[in-house]
């Protein structure tokens, strides 16, 4: 579970909040079109009119609590994600319960043609938080809020799973227990996500003290997937066929693994009632989110499915693909670890990999070399890093073969630059497609759609310059024959305009 909680660690170094120099002017040389300087081409990218979608008042703005493997933009240019209010959050005397680590309140919201709308939170006797969890083509968004309980078992504030529909919220309950999260869903309105049932549980994957159990909701109807032999299990991921991936314990004693501290759980796919155990390349855990590695579970239309696995000895992790009943090993970049983020819907892979020569070990302290990869027709490309950026991570692919993500100035810490990778490379920072005076600095490249439209955290030099506390979400629309409206500004570049303040909120 990727909450953003006051119990993540703030890393004392930073961002180098604007990128080297020499970096910013050769690669908006390079953007600037097909020239040739030392003999070299450059390819040309698009500029971007940069917009701040702004908050309900507070510091802050999130992408979705579940990205990456999510998509928060749809293809009508919708954007589902989370803002702060002005309210302090109840829990703020005690930061570990705050629902974000600045300790504000913030809502679920969507933006669409400048206009925010507060989708609010489920009620409660106080104050409440809630947040996206991704968009579907019709501007359905699934996410969770809080409904002001504290769950008696963990302590934590109790969330319940929503579907936000015809200007509504709809709380999709539990199996019985205090807790449930929606993950994704698709275009028909199914739901998937993972909630908590009555029966008590040493290790459930969700910190209940009780089972935790996949769902999928339809229609009002909150359906138990079941499980792979084991108590517990989880639904990350749906296609428009219905089918559904995720993970699933197969020991019903949950004995704990000495080298994982964790029982084994196997990634699934579950279509219409049948659910098939789609193993592990060797190790006892297959899924997402391991070793430090922030990956995706993900099954694309076609039905295949993207994961991350131990090997034998549960000591080293790969990407995987798993399509027409076997499981592929996708490899690595020369390194032991690596990790698989994105699947579009022609097989094509985006994540992190290992480069050679990483000290042993290094995956617990997340200090391993990585670059972000794209794996494609049996072939993994490094797609490199930025400047002296030594790690980098590819988040999202669009049919376009246009690819976003982050470069990393300490490998294991948070991310410093966002990029865009098309054309066959190099990667381009995203800073240098946006006006010059635009005073953000994008450190997280985190969505794109179809349009070419990016989603990218960033940080604004009038700022408090501390991603945990003020960071903002920039919608980048690129300068072309389709969106020209606006890119004609003369006091920000020749092809590109920035919107710092967004239209005014509208309120449900």
């Amino acid at each position: 579970m990727r909450m953003r909680a006051c119990s993540s660690i703030l890393v004392t170094t930073l961002f180098a909040l604007a990128i080297p120099a020499s970096i910013v002017a050769q690669e908006r040389d390079q953007s600037a079109g097909d020239e040739t300087s030392h003999g070299v081409a450059h390819k040309k990218h698009h500029h971007y009119k940069l917009i701040d979608l702004g908050t309900l008042g507070g510091p802050s703005a999130y992408k979705s609590v579940n990205a990456p493997g999510y998509q928060i933009i749809n293809n009508a240019g919708v954007v589902a994600f989370g803002a702060d209010t002005p309210l302090t959050d109840p829990n703020a005397s005690n930061p570990l319960l705050c629902y974000n680590s600045d300790c504000f309140v913030s809502h679920a919201v969507s933006w669409h043609n400048g206009v925010l709308t507060d989708l609010g939170a489920l009620p409660g006797p106080s104050a409440t938080n809630s947040a996206s969890g991704a968009i579907n083509a019709r501007g359905w968004i699934a996410g969770q809020s809080q409904n002001g309980e504290i769950d008696p078992v963990s302590g934590f504030p109790e969330i319940h799973a929503f579907l936000w529909k015809d200007d509504q919220m709809i709380d999709l309950g539990s199996f019985g227990g205090l807790g449930s999260l929606a993950n994704t869903l698709n275009n028909v309105g199914q739901v998937v996500g993972f909630s908590t049932n009555s029966i008590p549980d040493p290790s459930p994957i969700f910190p209940s003290g009780t089972q935790t159990r996949a769902f999928l909701w339809q229609n009002g109807d909150l359906q138990d997937l079941g499980t792979l032999g084991g108590p517990d299990a989880a639904a990350y991921s749906i296609n428009e066929r219905g089918q559904v991936a995720g993970i699933s314990y197969t020991d019903p004693n949950e004995t704990i693994n000495p080298a994982t501290g964790v029982p084994t759980f196997h990634p699934f796919l579950w279509d219409h009632g049948i659910m098939t155990d789609l193993g592990t390349l060797g190790g006892t855990m297959g899924g997402e989110f391991l070793f430090n590695f922030e990956s995706s579970l993900l099954v694309n239309n076609r039905g295949e499915v993207i994961g991350t696995s131990s090997l034998a000895g549960d000591q080293v992790v790969h990407p995987f693909l798993w399509s027409h009943g076997e499981m592929r090993d996708l490899g690595t970049l020369g390194g032991d670890n690596g990790a698989a983020v994105w699947l579009t819907d022609n097989g094509e892979v985006v994540g992190d990999a290992d480069l050679p020569n990483n000290p042993p070990g290094c995956q617990s302290t997340q200090s391993c070399v990585r670059h972000a990869f794209l794996w494609r027709k049996g072939v993994m490309t490094d797609l490199g890093t930025l400047g002296s950026d030594p790690c980098s991570r590819a988040v999202m692919m669009n049919s376009k073969g246009q690819i976003v993500g982050s470069t990393i100035s300490i490998c294991g810490n948070v991310e410093t630059n966002a990029f865009l990778w098309e054309k066959g490379g190099p990667m381009v920072a995203l800073d240098t497609l946006i006006p010059a005076n635009s005073g953000v600095h994008l450190f997280e490249g985190d969505n794109i759609n179809e349009r070419g439209e990016i989603l990218a955290s960033g940080l604004r030099s009038d700022g408090c310059g501390d991603p945990f506390h003020c960071q903002r979400l920039y919608l980048l629309i690129p300068c072309n024959a389709n969106h020209a409206s606006g890119c004609e500004n003369p006091h920000a570049s020749a092809t590109a305009v920035t919107e710092i303040d967004p239209a005014p909120t509208e309120e449900l």
